[in-house]
């Protein structure tokens, strides 16, 4: 496979099918850590860490242990079990390294596991790179791109969120519209804005 199909996989994953602002996945983290671009930038590093490891994880993990004994069937539980696994990891790590992080991070550092985000780029993984139980061409390369790909995607939305969110703040929002309201506001523009990267052929 040429060069020109692994950055196909790069644009699509970070702009086409961004998997926040087009699939919608990863939407609980999105809102909740993107008051401040510190660590929301964190957050979508952590993110893009779990993908890409999971990517590779979950692909070895279907190509010789699902496939070769008929356990197709096991995929969710085992993606799950795989993610969650990387993400105490990435939590310990972050929590020795970074104390302050670990704190400003909270509750949404451990919702990395139950991030569909994180489980929607293993799962899409099989779905496109495997037909009739076999593995494409240079799908383990492919795969573990889209999981960057999809860890990128989703530290640009951040990043841009916190930044606007961060300009609203010495903005005058009228009072019901505060918070949570204009938030949403700003993802269904965001998510509009990027809408217009569908209109691409790659």
């Amino acid at each position: 496979m040429d060069l020109s199909a692994y950055i196909a996989i790069i644009i699509s994953t970070v702009f086409i099918n961004n998997f926040i602002l087009s699939r919608f996945l990863g939407l609980c983290p999105f809102i909740g850590v993107s008051k401040h671009t510190g660590p929301a930038i964190s957050m979508g590093i952590a993110v893009t860490f779990v993908t890409t490891m999971a990517s590779i994880i979950t692909w070895l993990l279907y190509k010789f242990v699902l496939l070769p004994y008929n356990l197709q069937y096991l995929r969710t539980l085992s993606f799950i079990l795989v993610i969650a696994a990387f993400v105490q990891f990435a939590e310990i790590i972050i929590q020795k390294k970074s104390p302050a992080l670990y704190r400003t991070l909270g509750i949404y550092l451990a919702l990395i596991t139950t991030n569909c985000a994180v489980f929607g780029v293993a799962i899409l993984n099989t779905d496109m790179f495997f037909i009739n139980n076999k593995a494409v061409a240079g799908s383990f390369f492919m795969s573990v791109l889209q999981g960057f790909g999809a860890g990128a995607g989703f530290t640009l939305a951040m990043f841009l969120m916190s930044g606007i969110r961060e300009r609203l703040e010495f903005s005058d929002v009228p009072k019901c519209f505060k918070d949570a309201p204009v938030t949403f506001i700003i993802a269904s523009l965001m998510s509009l804005a990027f809408l217009g990267f569908s209109g691409f052929k790659i």
